[in-house]
């Protein structure tokens, strides 16, 4: 039945997607929040195709975490619910992408350029760095919440973590408070896996990191925090 639940859940996943890329296409002539409205519809369509073919539900715990207006989101990154379930739960999100997505014909062009998301090129080195932040501040500005995944690409759970610079980056420039978070979702949706068991996809946001920490301060924290909530969730979620 596993088995069967997530062949029909995988083949509705690329269908809705193809769907929204395809007559989501007038969006980009709508304002941007318009358009970052209707990306959040998709991402709750698939939280519900989730629960509703594979009984997989969502919990979403410490929201009362999160202040309001601009800041800096960093989190664990261990599948691809993050890509669509992160943008649901904040109100202007900006997600710090590579920069090869923006390439993808009816993905990152013309979406990408359309929810005004961050490109990142991994191979440039410090004039990367350099873009991402000055991007970084003009989003802020903009009152936008900058989420971002520390080791830029999902590990397998139970990897050791893998720390890219972005994100200290990204924090010693920006002058706001970081909000971390951890997650289970690789347990029900590994990272080549096919498999969707069911259970429930839990993320946990964890206490904010005040701006104006030195960058060593804040990294020692910022894994700190993500890898003890991630681990506590997957210990929880083996357990039932």
């Amino acid at each position: 039945m596993i088995v069967l639940r997530s062949l029909i859940f995988n083949i509705a996943f690329y269908v809705v997607l193809m769907l929204f890329l395809i007559f989501g296409l007038p969006l980009t002539l709508a304002s941007r929040i318009t358009a970052i409205r209707a990306l959040q519809a998709w991402g709750r369509t698939m939280n519900w195709l989730l629960r509703v073919i594979c009984n997989i539900k969502v919990e979403v715990r410490g929201a009362g975490n999160i202040p309001p207006g601009p800041l800096l989101v960093a989190g664990k990154h261990q599948s691809t619910w993050e890509t669509f379930a992160l943008p649901v739960l904040f109100n202007d999100p900006c997600v710090v992408l590579k920069k090869q997505i923006f390439y993808i014909p009816l993905m990152g062009w013309p979406y990408g350029y359309k929810f005004r998301m961050l490109p990142v090129d991994r191979g440039a080195g410090s004039k990367a760095l350099k873009d991402l932040i000055r991007r970084g501040k003009e989003e802020l500005a903009a009152g936008r919440q900058i989420i971002i995944l520390p080791e830029g690409t999902r590990r397998p759970v139970g990897a050791p973590p893998d720390y890219k610079s972005g994100t200290a980056a990204l924090y010693t420039n920006l002058n706001v408070p970081c909000v971390t978070f951890g997650l289970n979702a690789g347990v029900f949706w590994p990272r080549h896996g096919f498999l969707r068991p069911p259970g429930t996809i839990v993320i946990e946001f964890g206490k904010t990191i005040p701006p104006g920490l030195t960058r060593k301060v804040f990294e020692a924290q910022l894994q700190d925090t993500i890898e003890t909530i991630s681990n506590r969730l997957v210990a929880e979620a083996s357990k039932s």
